[in-house]
């Protein structure tokens, strides 16, 4: 069977923070033409003076290195997800600059931007929370349903539309969920259970919190 590996933030932090301020991305911007990351507003600033990457000295751009680089907010997701706390204080922090200066409200700017997104709405979720799901059937193909009624694999067909609503901890994984439903739903052991997202099987030691940050889910 699969063992988790637990390691220590310090160990991913080289992947994590910025080589120009040494804290935790904040808009974690890329450079196109070697992938290096950094603050936006580090890299913005830098550029400003250099058209060099301060990481590999790549040129970024000839005359105009802004147009080099790109947003990756899937690198800042991960990064708020990884390191307790961070999104909620960067948060509060634009909150209270927006409030102290009203005049620099940017008119197109995100709720995000401006420190109006809860962790809840970002979907960030922590260990001991109560994640809410529901549970259907897979209904496979038409023709494996069939020949396994004809067959008496099954003493009868069950309703395959029914639908199980379940609140569990976000780090329940996968597997406990697969023993709970069998012993729930007296499945005999001759049968093999799965959970799976759409068409897809999901790995047993995946837990809910694990699911909620692969796949598209959101509250």
């Amino acid at each position: 069977m699969h063992r988790t590996t637990r390691i220590k933030i310090t160990e991913l932090n080289p992947h994590l923070m910025c080589a120009l301020c040494g804290g935790y991305f904040i808009d974690a911007t890329t450079i196109v033409e070697c992938l290096h990351s950094f603050c936006k507003t580090c890299i913005v600033r830098y550029l400003e003076t250099n058209k060099y990457c301060p990481m590999c000295d790549v040129q970024v751009h000839k005359t105009r290195p802004l147009l080099s680089i790109r947003s990756d907010k899937t690198l800042q997701d991960i990064v708020y997800k990884l390191v307790p706390g961070l999104f909620k204080d960067e948060m509060k922090r634009r909150r209270d600059f927006y409030a102290a200066y009203p005049v620099a409200e940017v008119p197109n700017g995100s709720n995000e931007d401006r420190g109006e997104v809860s962790e809840q709405d970002k979907g960030n979720l922590t260990d001991d929370e109560i994640v809410s799901l529901s549970i259907e059937f897979y209904e496979g193909s038409r023709e494996e349903k069939k020949g396994t009624v004809e067959n008496g694999d099954l003493e009868k067909e069950k309703v395959s539309n029914g639908v199980r609503f379940l609140r569990c901890p976000a780090a329940m994984t996968v597997m406990h969920l697969a023993k709970f439903l069998r012993n729930k739903m007296d499945v005999p052991s001759k049968y093999k259970v799965e959970v799976l997202y759409e068409d897809e099987p999901l790995k047993e030691y995946y837990t809910l919190m694990d699911i909620a940050y692969i796949y598209p889910w959101r509250r």
